[in-house]
């Protein structure tokens, strides 16, 4: 205990002859506390904040927490009273966290291979330079994307037959 005791007393002053530079100042990183080890660090006074920006921010809100939550369940519980076939509503979900289970193990066997993730990304790069160059590139090829797009939403939605 007394070691540690001694050793804390000692830590002020090991501190004191850091280097004041710019990296090293606790003051540039934490410009507002005052009362820093590092008092003979100079901070620029751009960088130093007003007494004004010290004061805290509050919401201000006539709603407490506990009703805008109480307020989510009762929605969420409405909505799940007027869902008609919970148990497909159970199995959809379930499979999705499966799938996302499955995703997770796929993608950490595939992290796992030396080379595989960097050749991942050089794919990815490069079907993103493909993409950009066919669609956004030229004013007639992103009309063609909105168009498909457009397409493609009527095709899910059934809306506009």
């Amino acid at each position: 205990m007394a070691a540690m005791a001694a050793s804390m007393a000692t830590l002020p002053s090991l501190l004191s002859i850091l280097p004041s530079s710019p990296r090293l100042s606790h003051s540039y990183l934490f410009p507002l506390s005052r009362n820093s080890i590092f008092r003979g660090s100079a901070v620029p006074r751009e960088l130093q904040f007003q007494k004004s920006a010290l004061s805290p921010i509050r919401a201000s809100s006539s709603n407490d927490p506990s009703s805008s939550t109480e307020d989510i369940l009762s929605d969420l519980k409405e909505k799940w009273d007027a869902v008609e076939n919970k148990s497909t509503v159970l199995i959809y979900g379930g499979g999705a966290l499966v799938a996302l289970w499955l995703s997770s193990v796929v993608l950490g066997a595939i992290n796992s291979v030396p080379l595989l993730p960097k050749i991942m990304e050089l794919v990815g790069l490069g079907y993103a330079g493909w993409f950009i160059y066919r669609y956004l590139l030229f004013k007639s090829s992103r009309k063609e994307l909105v168009s498909d797009i457009e397409e493609l939403k009527q095709k899910i939605t059934g809306s506009g037959e």
